[in-house]
């Protein structure tokens, strides 16, 4: 087999020069061969459907190249198939290159596919892993995505988890295409990975696929078989990732180049190949004035579709004199537009039952004079299906599948049995922000909440758009199959812009912002409330103000894991429809942990997270401890850490080693003001944290 090598710092690529395929991957930093059988190599997979054959393949593994070429000092690949052979389909005019270049570190891929043949290329497979081995000193492998701000698993090996339905596949396998996080993924074990990721921060469609082949050994035990064959087939695990761009004919495009690139360490490591990227081009807005330093916020919902109509605007004042004395900063008002919480989009004006307008514009204006600001709750993803406006002004300006028709949310269930149970929910279809004229409605929307004379809003559900990738309807000033993410920055640059004449202190926030949302918002809301959550977006965004919920009456879990992962405190008694002294005993307890990290600001506030990097704390047996955190102060450049104990009844004790060398002198409780000398040993309480300096 004729063979091409590259090499950098961190992989070694082998080719077969006849058909492209990468037959050999192994990690430098560790000698982890991720694929080792070259008959199982593979190049590249694409998706060629015909007239009455729409599951059509064209296999880069039986395509024989027609020219190659080596770049200088061997740190560049080209190859060239010049026409492809499909499985059902015979000879077309399509070219297909594919550019593998060498960084210090990375590999990069570049696929350019020029298709002069009669049929849409909608799918391409690159770069493709044919043979994805398990390192084998490490008891597990992963395939690790960023996902509402914490990561989302999914085994390989030994196990191989199927997230897909049996009756659609011929293998178990592993797909996660929502472009909103999955910008990249980590091959990964407890000490090592392999990264891949965008090169580019395009918002081209593309997804992530793992499949097993030939299958199970058996079904109940969900293993991968032990074996090289079974039923006298290979036991192989692909792994790639898939370009969807819609390719008309006589188009060329040039799709996103994606990275590779091994690391030594846990999913930190890989995570930080992403920071230092994308430090490169994304720069965090300014924070509004008032966000700058420890606050917190109070979420209140007034109104559903099922009509609470909890509160009057002309009643709210109250509610701001609760949120004074108790020093809370902020209130994300939800359900004051017309309809309540998700009904009606996209309108966002005031619900006339509640009040008229004006009050509800001199309620805001109350508050923000005792020192609160009023955040209004928004949606601009939706519009109501169930609305007037709906068939006459939204759906032709909707999101369409490739059959002219509108995609669908199945919307959100309040209150009664009757909706519980989905017999009257208000159904939502996703809008299109590639059409100009919806995005000139969501301006007409959005200065409803500047002439209320609201602080800013927190954009509900600005992360996803439904179910879809693409839109598919050119009526929008689109190309066929443009991307549904492309405009999502660009709306609130829009808003920024009227917002800026009226006040240039107004605040954006979004739920659970996705990676490149962080360019345009300065805070995320998201939920968190699991004991086993993993703060990637945190650590990918260290300076960023990131909300989470507390809603337990005695939550001073929820409060703790607020201060070990630097998250602005949302209070939420009775799921956000009550008030900050329903729960006296978290509300208190949340108070102290917030005058704690303002006193110590410099660590727990302004400080850089750096989670559990560069810090073991152990329990008994030697065990890690779980959770803990540290912070790098930016002034000292010193350590300081905060640890939790979630367990609702004992105490631990706990030995703490900082790489560096650091020794940590004195330790203290969130509700205890008394410092106590670190002796090798530090005492957490049941439900309690301290913090370590």
């Amino acid at each position: 087999m004729p063979v091409i090598i590259l090499e950098n710092k961190t992989l070694k690529l082998e080719f077969d020069t006849r058909n492209g395929a990468l037959v050999r991957l192994t990690s430098k930093l560790t000698g982890w061969e991720l694929l080792n059988r070259p008959r199982l190599g593979l190049s590249f997979r694409m998706m060629l459907p015909l007239p009455g054959k729409r599951n059509n393949d064209v296999l880069g593994e039986k395509q024989a190249v027609t020219a190659f070429k080596i770049g200088k000092n061997k740190k560049e690949l080209t190859f060239v198939w010049d026409g492809v052979n499909s499985e059902f389909g015979g000879h077309h005019k399509i070219k297909v290159t594919i550019k593998i270049k060498l960084t210090d570190k990375q590999a990069i891929y570049y696929s350019t596919i020029k298709n002069e043949s009669p049929y849409i290329v909608e799918n391409f497979y690159c770069p493709y892993i044919g043979d994805l081995q398990h390192p084998k000193t490490d008891e597990w492998l992963k395939f690790s995505t960023p996902s509402y701000a914490f990561i989302n698993d999914w085994n390989l090996w030994p196990e191989f988890t199927n997230t897909k339905g049996y009756y659609g596949v011929d293998y178990p396998i592993q797909i996660c295409g929502n472009f909103t996080y999955q910008v990249f993924v980590l091959l990964r074990t407890p000490k090592q990975g392999l990264y891949m990721g965008q090169a580019t921060n395009s918002c081209e469609p593309h997804a992530w696929h793992a499949e097993l082949r030939p299958g199970w050994s058996s079904e109940m035990e969900k293993k991968v078989p032990e074996t090289l064959t079974l039923a006298g087939k290979d036991v192989h695990t692909r792994f790639g990732a898939i370009h969807i761009p819609y390719i008309q004919p006589g188009e060329t495009r040039e799709l996103t180049p994606i990275v590779l690139q091994a690391y030594k360490g846990d999913w930190h490591a890989g995570a930080d190949i992403y920071k230092e990227w994308q430090s490169k081009w994304l720069k965090m807005p300014e924070k509004t004035s008032w966000a700058k330093g420890v606050h917190s916020w109070l979420q209140l919902h007034i109104n559903s579709p099922e009509d609470e109509l909890r509160i009057k605007f002309k009643d709210l004042p109250k509610v701001g004199e609760e949120c004074a004395k108790h020093g809370v900063s902020a209130i994300q008002l939800v359900g004051w537009n017309d309809g309540g919480q998700d009904q009606g989009n996209p309108s966002h004006s005031p619900d006339p039952r509640l009040g008229t307008f004006k009050e509800l514009k001199e309620a805001i204006a109350k508050i923000h004079a005792l020192g609160v600001k009023v955040v209004l709750f928004a949606k601009f993803t939706w519009a109501d299906q169930g609305t007037k406006d709906y068939l006459k002004k939204y759906r032709k300006l909707a999101i369409k599948d490739p059959y002219g028709d509108p995609y669908y949310h199945p919307g959100y269930q309040y209150q009664t049995a009757t909706q519980l149970l989905d017999i009257n929910t208000k159904r939502l279809i996703p809008m299109c922000f590639q059409s100009k004229a919806y995005l000139k409605i969501c301006e007409k929307e959005f200065k409803k909440t500047l002439a209320l004379g609201a602080a800013g809003i927190l954009f509900d559900e600005c992360l996803h758009h439904a179910n879809t990738q693409v839109c598919f309807d050119k009526n929008h000033g689109h190309r066929y199959g443009a991307p549904t993410y492309a405009n999502d920055r660009q709306l609130i640059r829009n808003f920024k812009k009227l917002s800026d004449k009226v006040n240039k202190d107004f605040l954006y926030a979004g739920e659970a912002l996705y990676m490149w949302e962080f360019e345009v918002y300065e805070c995320s809301y998201f939920r968190s409330g699991a004991r086993d959550h993993t703060p990637i977006s945190r650590y990918v965004f260290p300076s960023a103000n990131i909300m989470t919920a507390i809603t337990g009456f005695e939550d001073r879990n929820m409060v703790n894991q607020c201060l070990l992962y630097k998250y602005v405190i949302s209070h939420e008694p009775y799921n956000f429809k009550g008030h900050l002294e329903d729960y006296p005993v978290t509300l208190e307890y949340a108070k102290k942990m917030d005058a704690l990290r303002t006193e110590l600001a410099d660590y727990f506030w302004h400080g850089e997270f750096r989670d559990t990097v560069g810090v073991l704390v152990t329990g008994a047996g030697g065990k890690v401890h779980h959770p803990y955190t540290s912070f790098l102060n930016r002034k000292t450049k010193k350590r300081g850490l905060a640890i939790a104990n979630y367990d609702g009844k004992k105490a631990v004790l706990l030995k703490i080693k900082a790489e560096n060398g650091q020794k940590f002198k004195k330790y203290r409780l969130v509700d205890n003001p008394e410092w106590k000398k670190v002796r090798g040993r530090v005492v957490v309480p049941a439900q309690s944290a301290v913090v370590i300096i």
